[in-house]
């Protein structure tokens, strides 16, 4: 992948104005074809399968008088005066008659019909009329809310006497989530950190300007997703809020790794193909786990949160590719005015790459002359010290510390938003509270009970029998509301509970309900079932709260895997899991602390405590995961890399935290700012989402990868760094930190320029799965049309030294290039162009060399050759080595591996052989 990186940034460098003007069409046609396309939101929560989504979906067929969404307009007079007299019960029957005759009005309830139950209050201040539409919420009109709210100011000025009329219910809520100007503040902090990070405009705007550019693409993209599915409102804020914060921070990551490397004499184009290569990595793997974990939102099985977390993730892969393509193009058009300030004034280094031969890249193969001293940061070496001194007691205290923030998560309550959590002031949230102050909050919530009356001889009794047993239950408030179609197959009783939508109490109303249903079943023959939007929130919160387990278990799974992979350890990957875990904990918990329990909820805006959103945690669960596996990969690996080249654990924590905690930092600040950013004025929705991921960022950066990791780092010493060979072997590579790249630049030119060596191999080693020599400093060089001979008695690694000729085994350690290919790097390039025969095996090795020499395969490779014994075979095989020449006359290789040399004479030409002894200690081999 680093190669192909490394490839990518050269040529976006080359032609950077083609790269630019591509993302500006992109982003013109994407957000004209949304404006023109889209269809809107859609902010219908269904959970398909469930009890509560069933009913429903039966009514909107039997009884499509209540399917629609519904809306009140609520009549409240002053103290000392009374709702029920004579004229104000005229002013209503009038206002109820033109309500009728509203479009997508359904039916209106008269408060003061006799046959509507529980509409006044029994306070005598307020009544209700309520409004049955004939669409759902997200297909009401405009005009339909304008003519209602007209209706309701003639009413009460025709009621006159200080009266008012209230506008809510479902069809008023407004759940649409919009950018505000305090969204604003977060690009300015961001802005803020990189100009203090790199103390120059053109750098600090860079990264701004490219994530703007992706967000602009995504959430075009998630509108014009409209026209195919349901897309709630919440799921274009989330891909700008999410996509803004990776956006800049992967742009941050190359961009510091170019000005680091300008600072050490590479030239422009050079840098920037390594800077893609290095950083770009990071960058592929960070955005692969965001990835993973935002599409594994889908175990939920519940369609909007799949979509939502569909479009986030599409957000982030927008801002994955604007990292490696547009970045690096504005960084080729910004030249050497990315050069630190300090190396501004000396000669530019690549002024003698500007002679090289067009096709041999500056740099490969170079080291700089003189690396200069950068200014490092002054609190990173005192922290680092001081948090690795004692490190148990570092550990213990943020277990401790961020396990006790953890413990209000536990009574931490999901549910979906209603009108009481509308911002204050607002038409939906004034009628919330009304109703709920002279109704009773259940008012605002309503259950409804379907039963399946078609084996009733008398529908209508059978329901009324039904609704009186309801009232006997515990928590019932009321049941305003009990009456089958007019087919007579389906009745419907309104239940409403004592407490409010979002109380846990009205769970426990719904639970009751359905315990009843086996037994209306056995002595009503009635099917029932527990439906209506309350209801449908409730199963869609159990259904996420069921689903956290399983997904935990996948994104912690996830990440002992995944880093497993970067690091090559074991340890590490834990460490890693269990401070993920650690800031999860502690973001839930100060969730749970501000919109549960309500402290510092005035500070905040927060317009209703007592629950958060059901999706919050899963979301917040995915985002977070990938944001720590990007702060850990780029912290871990530069320890990792100052250990590999010097050995010192302890040195290794205290350099390459230096080295990396100013990008981390910027990075985490950055991360902070933009998502806090959206808490003053955030929907209800989105407000507790931000406030968590912008505490979850913040823990997890300064908290847990600043002072936890180092010191977990430096209790295990050199045991962090080590993984069990078995495993090794079996986990892909993942080169994060494009250490491979930097291997095969180093080895361009080697062993020289334009060199017939088919095989170039030193320092080469390999240790088997208990870590005992397989095969110790091979150093072999060997022409085109030559043949090796490959010897020693015993088990002593000869036939996996060939295979580690031919990319067949990439454990090894030490410089092997085959056919100009660096190895493990290329292995994939290299194997189409090998042929290895088993002498022992194959029933015709001969056979297979000559169909080898058809293919005009280049390198040919005989295990156990002296092992071929009959007389016929050896011929073939002895001419085939007496000629190594393809059907196409380029002179191909042999590589012979044998226990005993004597036995292999007769098959030897008498010039071009070499003869190399495997003459180490005997082990276990491949």
């Amino acid at each position: 992948m680093s190669s192909f990186l490394y490839r990518l940034g050269r040529m976006v460098a080359r032609h950077r104005g083609l790269v630019v003007l591509g993302w500006v069409l992109v982003l013109v046609v994407c957000g004209a074809a949304s404006a023109l396309l889209n269809k809107g939101t859609d902010d219908t929560f269904t959970i398909p399968g469930s009890e509560s989504q069933d009913a429903m979906d039966h009514l909107d067929h039997v009884f499509p008088q209540v399917s629609g969404t519904s809306a009140q307009l609520v009549l409240l007079v002053p103290e000392g005066q009374q709702v029920d007299t004579a004229a104000t019960r005229q002013a209503v029957s009038d206002a109820v008659d033109r309500i009728g005759d509203v479009a997508q009005v359904e039916v209106a309830s008269d408060p003061f019909d006799p046959d509507v139950n529980d509409a006044v209050s029994d306070d005598g201040l307020a009544a209700n009329i309520g409004v049955q539409l004939k669409v759902d919420s997200t297909q009401v009109s405009d005009a339909t809310l304008t003519d209602l709210s007209g209706i309701a100011d003639d009413l009460a000025g025709e009621v006159g006497d200080g009266a008012k009329v209230y506008t809510g219910g479902d069809a008023f809520a407004d759940r649409i989530p919009g950018l505000s100007s305090t969204e604003a503040v977060g690009l300015l902090i961001a802005l803020v950190v990189l100009l203090l990070m790199f103390r120059t405009i053109i750098a600090a705007v860079m990264p701004l300007v490219t994530a703007v550019v992706g967000v602009g693409v995504s959430v075009s993209l998630v509108y014009l997703g409209t026209l195919f599915v349901p897309v709630s409102s919440t799921a274009p804020m989330l891909a700008v809020m999410i996509g803004l914060a990776v956006g800049i921070d992967y742009a941050l990551f190359l961009l510091s790794r170019h000005r680091d490397q300008l600072a050490e004499g590479l030239s422009v184009e050079e840098s920037i193909a390594r800077a893609t290569a290095t950083a770009g990595s990071a960058v592929l793997f960070a955005g692969l786990t965001v990835l993973i974990a935002l599409l594994g939102l889908s175990v939920a099985r519940i369609p909007f949160l799949t979509t939502m977390g569909v479009s986030a993730a599409l957000g982030v892969a927008v801002a994955v590719s604007v990292a490696v393509t547009l970045v690096p193009a504005l960084l080729a058009f910004a030249g050497r005015r990315m050069v630190p300030r300090s190396r501004r004034g000396g000669a530019a280094p690549n002024q003698e790459a500007e002679g090289r031969p067009e096709g041999r890249p500056e740099g490969q193969g170079e080291r700089p002359r003189r690396r200069p001293r950068l200014r490092k940061p002054r609190v990173a070496r005192p922290w680092v010290r001081f948090v690795t001194r004692r490190p148990l007691v570092t550990i213990a205290i943020v277990v401790v510390g961020l396990g006790a923030l953890a413990v209000p998560a536990a009574n931490l309550r999901l549910a979906l938003p209603d009108n009481g959590s509308q911002e204050a002031g607002s038409p939906a949230r004034e009628t919330y509270d009304v109703v709920a102050e002279h109704f009773g909050p259940g008012f605002n919530g309503p259950l409804l009970v379907t039963a399946d009356v078609i084996q009733s001889t008398d529908p209508s009794k059978l329901v009324d029998d039904l609704a009186d047993e309801i009232r006997d239950l515990p928590g019932v408030a009321a049941v305003p509301l009990a009456t089958p179609n007019e087919k007579g197959d389906t009745g419907i009783i309104s239940v409403v509970p004592t407490t409010a939508p979002d109380d846990a109490r009205t769970d426990e109303l719904v639970e009751r309900l359905r315990d009843q249903e086996p037994h209306w079943l056995a002595e009503h023959d009635a099917q029932t079932a527990v439906t209506g939007l309350t209801a449908v929130g409730i199963d869609v919160s159990d259904r996420l709260g069921a689903a956290l387990v399983p997904f935990g278990l996948l994104v912690a799974g996830l990440s002992l895997v995944l880093l497993a992979m970067v690091f090559r350890s074991v340890w590490v990957p834990v460490k890693a899991t269990v401070g993920y875990l650690l800031s999860i904990g502690a973001a839930f918990g100060l969730t749970s602390l501000v919109f549960q329990e309500g402290h510092g909820a005035a500070l905040l805006d927060v317009a209703h405590v007592g629950s958060v959103v059901s999706f919050l945690p899963i979301i917040l669960m995915g985002v977070l995961f990938g944001l720590a596996m990007d702060y850990e990969v780029f912290l871990v690996s530069r320890i990792r890399e100052h250990y590999a080249h010097h050995g010192d654990a302890h040195e290794a924590i205290e350099e390459g935290f230096v080295s990396a905690s100013r990008v981390v930092v910027a990075a985490a600040l950055i991360m902070f700012g933009v998502f806090a950013a959206f808490v003053p004025d955030g929907s209800a929705t989105l407000k507790p989402i931000a406030f968590a991921l912008a505490v979850g960022v913040f823990i997890d950066a300064f908290v847990v990868r600043m002072t936890f990791v180092p010191a977990v780092l430096a209790l295990l010493g050199d045991r962090a760094w080590g993984l069990p060979p078995a495993l090794d072997r079996r986990l892909p590579v993942f080169d994060a930190e494009g250490d491979g790249l930097l291997h095969e630049l180093r080895l361009a030119d080697w062993p020289a320029p334009h060199s017939d060596e088919v095989i170039s191999a030193q320092a080469l080693s390999l240790d088997d799965d208990r870590g005992r020599p397989v095969y110790r400093d091979v150093e072999l060089h060997v022409p085109r049309g030559e043949v090796l001979v490959l010897h020693g008695s015993g088990a002593v690694g000869k036939s996996a030294l060939l295979l580690s000729l031919a990319g067949r085994v990439t454990r090894h350690r030490g410089d092997l290039k085959v056919l100009g290919q660096v190895l493990p790097q290329h292995v994939h390039a290299l194997r189409p162009h090998v042929a290895v025969v088993d002498g022992r095996g194959d029933l015709d090795p001969a056979g297979r060399v000559t169909e080898a020499l058809a293919r005009d395969v280049e390198l040919i490779l005989v295990d156990d050759a002296d092992l071929v014994l009959r007389s016929e075979a050896r011929a073939r095989l002895r001419d085939q080595l007496a000629f190594r020449v393809t059907s196409g006359g380029l002179p191909a290789t042999f590589v012979l591996a044998c226990q005993d040399p004597d036995r292999v004479v007769d098959l030897l030409p008498l010039e071009a052989t070499q003869l190399y002894a495997m003459t180490h200690r005997p082990a276990e081999v491949l």
